[in-house]
């Protein structure tokens, strides 16, 4: 439970961005990817809100993402107080008044820091010292969003107006807000000195959100309302009502509160930052050499200016040779080359592989699970050879199939194996056959993770042809 003296962070990592495809898809978008260093973008977003200023954060989140998340916070260090599953998207709107709701409970006059999960945030110093400056504004009532001095004309930004010049480490009055510009217009609002980026991120009081809502936007106060009070948990999370929440209507928090509230404030945050909403922009953040070029994983450039050159894959080499302003992105499934001027256009490309049935567009070639992940490394007609990583403690499904057989051969690690009535451990460099319709379980029992080299044999190797018997993480 929040203490009164404490922000509580509520991050939102929810979305399918596919601005920054094939690294981010719908199944693994990139707020769960290491984009810039170690850490994922959610991983860092969640370790800068905690310290004496913060308490525990709440997690709005959707069903497929909520074990990556409590494998990422888990890995952190940090216990949420609440995950929250939004049964479908609706928009930033609906799922902070779901936080607040819940928040109410404990705690009504509670401060609540609103922030996307997929935003970099290099000084994180002076980040809190705008939280700081903030949080006296939402004490008195209102309500805050946080404004980016903006560095470059950038067109892909909606744009805060102030009355006047931007000051750090005050509150400010907002003017209006602004949609994305052309070209002319945020070069004209860049040399004026009082626009600032709109980033998304918000700082007021449960109590103070929710009468906004109320007063602005009661067509969500109802449904989110009842997704609150229906809600059921799940092993550590809190669902939300599926019926009730499908009435909430999809809208943002700008359209549906802050636009019409008259009690906004704008606190300038001067440092670096960054969405990371495009290639272009992931050039920007990687701290590109005296040429331009940056480099990501084994890639190699000769001759090369302006350039990202990024492969996520070890054994997999990627070399630039002339290039100049070009964006090229190496995944095992997926190659990306593009112009950089034109990174915003790589969702056009999504869409057009969409339209192919390409599963590409949206499936990671990862495939993240509660208890790991496995990955194929090939694929024939009547066979696939995957690799399976299994988290130390996890266990993976009692379960049986109607079409394949199976061969494990474990590679690190230990597996605890049970295949019908007979339960064995199984070590490194062996291996076990699981006959068709046999009922078996893979098992972990060890302290490092454990891999093995998974073969499948059958007419048909389709994810849909399992039978679960048993499951600690109570998927059906």
């Amino acid at each position: 439970m929040p203490q009164k003296s404490l922000v509580c962070p509520v991050l939102l990592a929810g979305g399918s961005g596919s601005r920054l495809w094939p690294l981010s898809r719908k199944s693994y978008p990139k707020q769960f990817s290491s984009l810039l260093g170690d850490q994922s973008l959610f991983q860092a977003s969640a370790r800068r809100l905690t310290g004496d200023r913060f308490a525990a954060p709440v997690i709005l989140t959707n069903s497929d993402f909520r074990f990556i998340v409590t494998e990422q916070l888990a890995a952190e260090g940090i216990d949420p107080a609440a995950i929250l599953i939004e049964p479908q998207g609706r928009n930033t709107a609906p799922a902070i008044l779901a936080a607040a709701l819940h928040l109410q409970t404990q705690d009504p006059d509670a401060l609540m820091l609103v922030a996307p999960s997929d935003h970099v945030i290099p000084d994180g110093a002076a980040f809190l010292s705008a939280v700081d400056t903030a949080m006296q504004a939402a004490h008195a009532g209102q309500l805050v969003t946080f404004g980016i001095a903006p560095d470059r004309p950038e067109t892909g930004y909606g744009y805060l107006e102030l009355d006047g010049p931007a000051c750090a480490g005050q509150a400010m009055a907002l003017r209006q807000f602004i949609e994305k510009p052309d070209a002319e217009r945020a070069a004209a609002m860049l040399e004026q000195g009082k626009f600032l980026w709109n980033a998304g991120i918000f700082l007021f009081s449960v109590r103070s959100i929710i009468a906004a809502f109320t007063e602005h936007a009661a067509d969500v106060v109802a449904p989110v309302t009842a997704a609150i009070d229906k809600a059921r948990p799940d092993l550590g999370f809190l669902r939300l009502d599926p019926e009730a929440w499908a009435d909430a209507p999809d809208i943002s928090i700008d359209y549906a509160v802050m636009e019409r509230a008259g009690n906004l404030s704008v606190v300038p945050f001067m440092g670096e930052w960054s969405d990371l909403g495009g290639w272009d922009a992931v050039w920007r953040a990687s701290n590109p050499d005296e040429n331009g070029v940056a480099l990501t994983g084994p890639a190699t450039a000769i001759d090369c200016a302006d350039s990202l050159l990024r492969s996520e894959a070890e054994g997999q080499a990627i070399v630039g040779i002339g290039l100049e302003n070009i964006i090229a992105i190496a995944m095992p499934d997926a190659v990306l080359v593009a112009d950089k001027s034109r990174a915003q256009e790589v969702k056009q490309a999504v869409s057009a592989l969409k339209a192919k049935g390409a599963v590409q567009a949206e499936t990671f070639p990862r495939d993240h699970r509660p208890w790991g992940w496995f990955e194929s490394l090939a694929i024939g007609d009547r066979f696939q050879v995957k690799r399976i990583v299994v988290h130390p403690g996890a266990a993976l499904s009692l379960q049986s199939h109607h079409h394949r057989a199976e061969h494990w051969i474990v590679v690190e690690g230990t597996a605890k194996v049970t295949i019908d009535d007979n339960v064995q451990l199984v070590s490194e460099n062996q291996s076990v056959y699981i006959p068709l319709g046999a009922v078996h379980r893979m098992e972990n029992p060890g302290k490092v993770p454990m891999v093995l080299i998974e073969v499948q044999t059958g007419a048909y190797l389709g994810e849909d042809d399992i039978i679960r018997y048993e499951d600690v993480y109570a998927r059906s």
